[in-house]
């Protein structure tokens, strides 16, 4: 917050106290700030991929190894992959997501934003998915973060940022109900969850309300 203070000596108005809310607001995709954030996400799960098979295995979230004690699988499950394919599927929405909602991201509100939505996509399949035994992927990172961003796209008055939630909530619905393409599992080796896609909008919604990142911006006092 930033307080500011406007006097007008001159005809003896009372002091007036305007308040100005310093938001992460959206920038030009072109930022190198927009970028980095994700670039660095996807490198690193890229690096996690080149581990292979042991890596896989020691990160993914996992049924049995969360009930263990192995909590860390809670977040970690989204940073493997079924393959370069899967992998390059979710690398490609987190350039869509810095087209369509650019953001300047500040690195701790970043950070935190990732670490809510990332673990509530596994915190989701593990409550409310029982027969699931095991998942890997961003996806349902990506997708929570997307509505998040068309969420703070369409208070700013974006109506295409509408149209683009219609889809994703379209698409959602189409994967719950009737699943994903036959094509699309066959090339990255897997099925597609449908569930953590869900999750990680819920877990993208709540983040946004309790933070309050999804209040109107403040429009400019005038004396």
């Amino acid at each position: 917050m930033i307080r500011k203070k406007v006097e007008d000596n001159d005809n003896a108005v009372p002091t007036m106290t305007i308040m100005i809310t310093e938001a992460s607001r959206p920038t030009d995709w072109t930022a190198p700030s927009a970028w980095l954030p994700y670039l660095l996400l996807s490198v690193l799960s890229g690096l996690m991929m080149l581990g292979g098979e042991p890596v896989i295995e020691a990160l993914r979230y996992d049924r049995v190894a969360v009930g263990a004690g192995e909590w860390w699988r809670l977040f970690s499950g989204n940073l493997v992959h079924l393959g370069w394919w899967h992998w390059f599927f979710n690398v490609l929405s987190f350039a869509l997501l810095v087209f369509l909602c650019p953001e300047n991201n500040r690195p701790g509100e970043w950070l935190l934003r990732v670490l809510v939505i990332g673990t509530g996509v596994c915190f989701g399949l593990h409550l409310f998915t029982p027969n699931l035994e095991n998942y890997v992927g961003l996806s349902g990172l990506a997708y929570g973060l997307l509505v998040f961003g068309f969420i703070r796209q369409i208070l700013v008055g974006d109506r295409f940022a509408v149209a683009c939630l219609g889809f994703v909530a379209a698409r959602i619905v189409w994967e719950m109900v009737i699943g994903a393409p036959k094509s699309e599992e066959t090339l990255i080796g897997g099925s597609v969850v449908a569930e953590s896609h869900l999750y990680g909008v819920v877990a993208a919604v709540i983040y946004g309300l309790a933070t309050g990142a999804f209040r109107r911006p403040a429009r400019p006092a005038t004396a």
